[in-house]
């Protein structure tokens, strides 16, 4: 008990040391894809890519000398693309999932006016809408990812996983420019009706950032 106090009152003391508080926009694109398994007795299965655009809101605070905390509230569409690649004209099914996600990260950097800053933590989100883009084949043989845009589906509203990203960034005095890259791994499943066994979801985004600083160095 003694380490955990000291241990936090440490951690304390460093976030009041270095107090340095930015706000600010991040846009970008996201790519993301699922894989999927119909049932047990079938392998997984994956899709094609959706790429779509992505903002949020960010707070950034350093806590440390050369690390600290990040807080991002996102929207972001995720989603995938079936091709029935045994038909001549390629029909897809492809839906879409729009979520307000809030990823957490700490963060770590190097270098000052120009730094280098890798990011990891993990997020949570809710889901705010979900479409059925294209319906255009159902397979036997093979079965497709259900809809999730009907009036009688009702997927999972609750998402989380994990994320890992990497970036360049640079100060203009109170501003900084930030180029970053992202990967995320979703734990979710967006199946709520026991119609399919297993599926979850990986999204890439590339981003740019403006952040304006509203709390300085002591």
């Amino acid at each position: 008990m003694k380490k955990i106090l000291l241990a936090f009152l440490m951690f304390s003391l460093a976030f009041e040391a270095f107090p340095q508080t930015s706000v600010g926009f991040r846009a970008g694109y996201t790519s993301s894809s699922y894989s999927y398994q119909p049932a047990a007795n079938f392998r997984s299965q994956s899709t094609e890519s959706v790429v779509r655009p992505t903002f949020a809101l960010v707070v950034e605070h350093f806590t440390s000398k050369n690390a600290g905390i990040e807080i991002n509230l996102q929207w972001i569409t995720l989603g995938f693309r079936q091709i029935n690649e045994n038909a001549v004209t390629l029909p897809e099914n492809r839906t879409e999932f729009d979520y307000l996600k809030v990823p957490f990260f700490a963060s770590f950097y190097a270098g000052r006016s120009g730094r280098f800053q890798i990011k990891v933590g993990p997020h949570l989100g809710f889901l705010v809408n979900a479409r059925d883009v294209q319906r255009e084949f159902t397979s036997a043989a093979t079965p497709e990812i259900p809809t999730y845009g009907g009036p009688e589906d009702r997927p999972n509203r609750f998402m989380y996983g994990l994320n890992a990203g990497a970036g360049i960034s640079k100060l203009f005095g109170k501003s900084t420019l930030a180029v970053e890259f992202r990967f995320a791994y979703d734990f979710t499943n967006p199946e709520g009706q026991d119609r399919i066994f297993d599926m979850n979801s990986t999204n890439l985004e590339l981003s740019l950032a403006y952040l304006f600083r509203v709390r300085e160095n002591p």
